[in-house]
């Protein structure tokens, strides 16, 4: 028998969720985003080995039992996927549409959209700095 790669580790775990105020604020101001018919991908890098996860779920989008389904289900995306995705960014995800899109499209969508934004970034940081206006 033949030895195989380890399994992905698919938990989810504590310090690996954006919870201040003050992170979500990191992200919207650094206005890197991408999206596609069902999902904004907001990112920034955050200086560690691992991604962190944020969610932003608007009461546009239904009640609270809509807003955790969302959560919940993009969630699920970014725990079976997140292995696909660059490492070291700060991750803030935003529904579009109240309809909740499937998991399949989720899983195929969300590592694109985070390889897209992670590009912007690299490609912000290989930019020299502008000089001020005089």
């Amino acid at each position: 028998m033949s030895e195989q790669e380890p399994a992905p580790r698919l938990t989810f775990r504590p310090h690996e969720h954006l919870r201040r105020p003050a992170d979500f604020k990191r992200v919207y101001d650094r206005r890197r985003s991408v999206s596609n018919e069902t999902l904004i991908v907001h990112a920034c890098p955050n200086g560690l080995d691992h991604n962190r996860l944020g969610l932003s779920v608007s009461r546009k989008v239904g009640g609270a039992v809509r807003r955790n389904r969302l959560r919940r289900l993009f969630r699920e995306a970014y725990r079976l996927t997140r292995h696909q995705m660059p490492t070291g960014l700060d991750i803030v995800l935003i529904p579009r549409l109240p309809d909740e899109p499937a998991l399949a499209d989720l899983l195929a969508a969300l590592p694109k959209l985070v390889d897209q934004v992670a590009r912007k970034l690299a490609r912000d940081a290989a930019k020299p700095p502008e000089a001020p206006p005089p």
